[in-house]
């Protein structure tokens, strides 16, 4: 099944994030649940307000746990996210992003 998750980033934490980016890149390289993250921001050169990840998972329980040890969330960058179900339109079409 497939998910998206909107992740809602803290106040005020702009320099943490850059500390741990690097972390943060290294770790969604290695998780296979994760096919696209990005952040979410008002605009392209603005600060991340958070993030927006499709998730692929047996089901929603484990598509939450496949994001608790990011070091983003792991670290109390995240304030809070909603996950949701995503039923894809043209499920034969493939795309790359």
């Amino acid at each position: 099944m497939l998910f998206v998750a909107r992740f809602f980033d803290n106040p005020g934490i702009a320099e943490r994030r850059n500390e741990l980016m690097q972390d943060h890149f290294a770790w969604l390289r290695g998780n296979d649940q994760v096919l696209v993250a990005g952040s979410i921001r008002h605009e392209l050169d603005g600060e991340s307000l958070g993030g927006l990840w499709l998730i692929e998972a047996d089901s929603k329980e484990d598509a939450e746990a496949a994001f608790q040890d990011d070091p983003f969330f792991a670290n109390g960058l995240r304030s809070g996210f909603e996950l949701y179900h995503f039923v894809k339109a043209n499920a034969e079409r493939k795309v790359a992003i």
